[in-house]
C-alpha cells in the first residue's frame, strides 16, 4: 500500500557513511570550519577549550586558533568531553532554516486545505506566532536561497516546483521527489520525517509540494524498481550536480545489474585517477538511489564501504542482484 504524505519537514540528521569518510580526517574537517561549509553540519562539530563550547561547522562566530579546537562525532561525544552547546548556531537544535521551513511547510498546507485563501491571522495562528512575528520570520526571511513571500506561499516563486510524496518498501521508507522534468531524489530510510527534512536539505531553493494521487504512480514505479532492480527505470529523471558529479554518476550508471565497481574504477574510467576521494563524495551526494546505483561500488579489496542509505541496505540491494 502506497501512502502519500504532504511534507511537514521535521528536525533530523542523517549522517552518511560516505560523507564521514569525506570528513573523516582532521584536515578536512578544519577545512570545513575554516569555510564554514554547511554541508558538514551533522557530519561532526568542533568545540573550543578556550571558550568551552562546540558548534557547527558552519557556525558565525569567530573563528577560533587551530591549536585550541577539538573535534567530536555527535553533540552527544562533545557534551561527555564537558563542552556546553554555543549560542549562536545551536548545535543541539535543528538549524534555523530547517525551523522557519517547518513554518513555511505548516503555512502551505493550512492553504491546501482551505476552501477560500486563508488571512495572515489565520496563517500565523497555524504557527503559534503572532501576525508581526510571522511576516518577520517567515514570510520575510530567505528559506532555502527562495524569498517566500504570499507567491510562494501559494506554490509559486523563483524555486523549482518539486513534487514528493513518501511509500514503503522491503527495506523501508522510500521518497521520491520529482520536477516537471523528472525524478531528482529517492531517498530510503527508516523515519519519513528525517526523508523529508534531507529533501529540503538537499533542494534548499525547490518550493516542495505533497503529491497528489496522481503522483502515487510514481511512487509505484520506484517501488517496483527497488524490488526488482534489472526491470530498469523507464522513468525520466532530473539529475542536478556539478560536472564532475554528473560524470561520476554517469558511470554508476554504467554498472549493470549484479555487478560491482571500486571507487579507483570509477576515477578511472571518468579519467580522473587520482580523484578517489572525489568519487567518494559524489557517491555520498547522490540524490537518486537505486536508479544511480551507487550501491554497486566498494572498496578496491571487495569490501562493502559505506553507503548513503546504511550499509545494511546496500548489502540487501547488491544480494538481491545476485552479488555475493
Amino acid at each position: 500500500m502506497i501512502t502519500t504524505m504532504v511534507g511537514e519537514v521535521t528536525a533530523g540528521h542523517t549522517v552518511h557513511d560516505d560523507a564521514r569518510e569525506v570528513f573523516g580526517d582532521e584536515a578536512a574537517r578544519w577545512a570545513a570550519v575554516v569555510d564554514r561549509d554547511r554541508t558538514a553540519d551533522g557530519h561532526f562539530y568542533y568545540s573550543v577549550r578556550t571558550t568551552g563550547v562546540y558548534c557547527r561547522p558552519s557556525c558565525p562566530s569567530r573563528r577560533a586558533r587551530r591549536a585550541r579546537v577539538r573535534f567530536h562525532g555527535t553533540t552527544a561525544e562533545a557534551k561527555r568531553a564537558g563542552f556546553r552547546p554555543c549560542k549562536r548556531c545551536r548545535p543541539d537544535e535543528r538549524s534555523l532554516g530547517a525551523r522557519r521551513a517547518a513554518l513555511v511547510t505548516e503555512a502551505c498546507r493550512v492553504i491546501e486545505r482551505a476552501t477560500r485563501p486563508p488571512t495572515l491571522r489565520a496563517l500565523a495562528d497555524a504557527a503559534g506566532m503572532s501576525r508581526f512575528q510571522f511576516q518577520r520570520d517567515v514570510l520575510c526571511e530567505r528559506v532555502g536561497g527562495a524569498r517566500h513571500d504570499a507567491d510562494a506561499l501559494s506554490h509559486r516563486g523563483t524555486g523549482a516546483l518539486m513534487r514528493f510524496a513518501v511509500g514503503q518498501c522491503w527495506l523501508g521508507a522510500v521518497l521520491v521527489a520529482a520536477t516537471e522534468t523528472g525524478v531528482c531524489a529517492i531517498f530510503l530510510g527508516d523515519d519519513p520525517d528525517t526523508l523529508l527534512q534531507e529533501l529540503h536539505d538537499r533542494f534548499p531553493k525547490a518550493q516542495l509540494v505533497g503529491g497528489d494521487q496522481d503522483f502515487e504512480a510514481y511512487i509505484a514505479k520506484v517501488v517496483g524498481l527497488v524490488e526488482a532492480p534489472g526491470l530498469g527505470l523507464e522513468l525520466p529523471l532530473d539529475i542536478r550536480g556539478t560536472a564532475f558529479q554528473q560524470r561520476v554518476w554517469q558511470a554508476l550508471r554504467d554498472i549493470p545489474v549484479g555487478a560491482t565497481a571500486s571507487y579507483t574504477d570509477i576515477a578511472r574510467r571518468i579519467g580522473a585517477p587520482n580523484a578517489v576521494r572525489g568519487v567518494a563524495g559524489a557517491c555520498a551526494a547522490n540524490p537518486i538511489a537505486v536508479a544511480i546505483p551507487c550501491h554497486r561500488v566498494v572498496r578496491r579489496d571487495g569490501a562493502l564501504s559505506g553507503y548513503r542509505w546504511g550499509i545494511e541496505r546496500k548489502r540487501a540491494l547488491l544480494t538481491r542482484e545476485g552479488v555475493r
